[in-house]
């Protein structure tokens, strides 16, 4: 983790996403389109989620979040997520980072937001959590394939009743409802528009354009 200038004069740092992770560069390096389109975003202190939730994926958020706010921790970074989900300890990965950085994270949903995708959109800063008009966000319990011995299966067993009831109470947290209206909704697959997560508390505003965002001038 690189940490810019926080005062004076700024620094202009040039980040490169890779399939190495972040890598920090010369202004002068040279880039390919793909790198030098996530450069720019992470110049815009844009940090975009496109794919399934791994902890490869994780490592490069975390980092990402890190390197941004330690850069100005008075401005939001937006992180946008088009994702079905995937792993449980990624996603906890990211959402704890999310919660430790000292700005605002501004959280975007557009396409889908399911499963562990869904849960990061709502774990963005209070009044700054959004959905584009035509998002799809999907709420479920998380699912795990148990096998082994009694004994290795006990064990995953409650350890998957730990996930599930920690997920619960988290997204009980953020979105007002009750633990256990959160563990009956989720208990299956349960998808909503837009306009229904506003309504559950899953996000605070469903916008059409840039400008609608809230603190679309940090």
């Amino acid at each position: 983790m690189a940490v810019g200038q926080r005062a004076g004069k700024k620094r202009q740092v040039s980040v490169t996403v890779n399939q190495a992770g972040v890598v920090m560069t010369s202004p002068t390096a040279g880039l390919n389109l793909s790198d030098s389109v996530y450069e720019r975003l992470l110049r815009e202190r844009i940090i975009f989620l496109g794919t399934q939730v791994d902890d490869d994926i994780a490592n490069k958020i975390c980092a990402q979040i890190l390197l941004l706010s330690a850069e100005d921790a008075s401005k939001d970074i937006k992180l946008y997520i088009n994702s079905p989900g995937g792993s449980v300890t990624a996603g906890m990965a990211i959402y704890d980072t999310m919660q430790f950085a000292e700005c605002d994270i501004a959280t975007f949903g557009m396409g889908l937001a399911a499963s562990m995708g869904q849960f990061l959109l709502t774990a963005g800063t209070k009044g700054k959590r959004h959905a584009l008009p035509h998002a799809r966000i999907m709420m479920h319990q998380p699912s795990a394939g148990i096998g082994g011995s009694a004994a290795d299966i006990a064990i995953m067993a409650e350890q998957f009743a730990h996930t599930k009831r920690e997920l619960n109470e988290l997204q009980a947290l953020h979105t007002g409802k009750s633990v256990e209206q959160v563990t009956i909704d989720a208990d299956r697959d349960r998808w909503f528009t837009a306009k229904q997560a506003l309504e559950y508390g899953f996000i605070d505003h469903v916008i059409g354009h840039a400008n609608q965002a809230n603190g679309a001038g940090n």
